[in-house]
């Protein structure tokens, strides 16, 4: 195995649009969404400890976090779980493991893939990252893996792509935001767009260096640490200078900038399980397009619904179709899959209405 390869798992989230699964305390990566047992981190650890060693697998989370992460992952060191003293989206974080990761091994290629995804063909995915990786040691290139548009999905950001290449890895022409069905069509029917699905791979040279000509500001302000970096002296750097850093996802601030972005189309298959709807869609479902998740049930004019509890709980169901149905502890939801999207903003309402935070 390629020593030089390293990893980062972006492992920070919330996940609220999982509730009541999903919370603070207990968010959904740290869960065994799909019944497996194997949590969501856990999956994603083992599908690429096959391409980078163990030890060179970092994960990316917020400090409270850090016995949880350690307790699901035995197998690695304190030292590697970069802990966000504060909410700052995806660059910040990822500047950090970069230059941690520069210090360790400057040669280094890394890949930043989030917690949550659902990869279930992972020889292809091995396939597709050794290809990119094998592209940032050669280039100074910023790659991503992009997904073929299954549908018009007005979720997901897009990566157009260079039409007229008809190279395996192409030239990024822009990132578009998150589209109307109109415009997601539209997309679709040109043939070069792709689902951005936030998987990068970059050499740490490359991505340091596009820090530094397109967010400089944090760039000199985490290269201060750079003489404390994978020392005792970190903790105490990180959680005096973290917070002053803008709050920026690596797209705004780094790709959507940079000339030298290109895209891999993955061979995959891909689910970012980010709402109640896209679990139920990848689920193994009974003859009524039920998706269920440890629940003993009796259903009788119950279809499309994703029924989940925390253990083998008896759920009878007569005339439901297409709704949520969750049970965790103290809490119960019974909500339109329609409106999954909603659920961020019933958390506020409930928390107003009953005065207490169930989140």
């Amino acid at each position: 195995m390629n020593t030089n390869y390293y990893a980062v798992i972006m492992a920070g989230g919330i996940g609220s649009r999982f509730w009541p699964v999903s919370t603070q305390e207990f968010p959904k990566q740290f869960q065994d969404m799909l019944g497996t047992g194997e949590s969501l981190l856990q999956k994603t650890f083992s599908r690429l400890e096959k391409i980078v060693p163990a030890e060179n697998i970092h994960i990316l989370t917020n400090e409270r976090y850090l016995e949880l992460t350690l307790q699901q992952l035995p197998q690695i060191s304190e030292e590697q779980v970069v802990l966000e003293p504060a909410m700052r989206n995806t660059a910040p974080c990822i500047l950090l493991s970069a230059l941690k990761i520069q210090k360790e091994n400057p040669d280094a290629v890394m890949l930043v893939a989030p917690s949550d995804h659902w990869i279930e063909d992972e020889a292809a995915f091995k396939s597709d990252v050794e290809i990119c990786f094998s592209q940032c040691v050669k280039d100074d290139v910023l790659m991503t893996l992009g997904i073929t548009p299954t549908f018009p999905n007005t979720g997901y950001g897009y990566i157009e792509s260079d039409k007229n290449s008809i190279s395996e890895i192409k030239k990024v022409n822009q990132f578009r935001e998150k589209p109307n069905y109109e415009t997601a069509k539209q997309f679709l029917a040109e043939g070069n767009f792709l689902w951005n699905a936030g998987i990068f791979l970059w050499s740490v040279q490359s991505i340091i260096s596009a820090f530094e000509k397109y967010l400089p500001v944090m760039n000199a302000l985490f290269s201060e640490g750079n003489p404390v970096y994978n020392t005792d002296e970190e903790k105490d750097f990180v959680l005096n200078n973290y917070g002053l850093a803008e709050n920026i996802s690596i797209d705004y601030g780094v790709m959507e900038k940079a000339g030298n972005v290109y895209v891999k189309k993955a061979t995959f298959d891909w689910n970012d399980l980010g709402t109640w709807g896209a679990l139920h869609e990848k689920l193994v479902k009974d003859i009524n397009s039920n998706a269920i998740v440890r629940a003993k049930t009796h259903l009788k004019d119950a279809s499309g619904n994703m029924i989940f509890t925390e253990r083998d709980k008896l759920v009878v169901i007569d005339g439901l179709n297409d709704y949520i149905v969750v049970e965790k502890e103290d809490v119960l939801l019974i909500f339109p899959k329609e409106k999954e999207q909603e659920i961020k903003t019933l958390l506020t309402e409930v928390a107003e209405k009953h005065g207490k935070n169930y989140t």
